[in-house]
């Protein structure tokens, strides 16, 4: 099972029902904004207790196509990686 962003703003709903679901959506949007703008600055981004997000840089690189053999080149890359928290790795394999 998935979780999307609507799922999420509704179980915020639910949690806070004096709130207006515009409001819990604008709060959610300028949240990822600010991890998407701390990311692209390079900066790590800790949720405490939950995990970190923090980006990394893949080289340029000369790689193989596996169907045909032929030779290609690889750009340099950036991508995000996430690491748990101790905490949410002991909730998630409890049993």
């Amino acid at each position: 099972m998935s979780v999307s962003k609507s799922d999420l703003i509704k179980q915020l709903k639910l949690i806070y029902p004096n709130l207006l679901k515009k409001d819990l959506l604008k709060v959610f949007n300028i949240f990822l904004d600010e991890v998407k703008i701390a990311l692209k600055n390079n900066e790590r981004v800790e949720l405490r207790g939950w995990g970190i997000f923090y980006q990394k840089t893949q080289k340029e690189r000369n790689s193989r196509n596996p169907k045909t053999g032929e030779r290609v080149y690889t750009p340099e890359k950036k991508n995000i990686n996430f690491k748990m928290s101790k905490e949410l790795f002991k909730k998630i394999n409890e049993e």
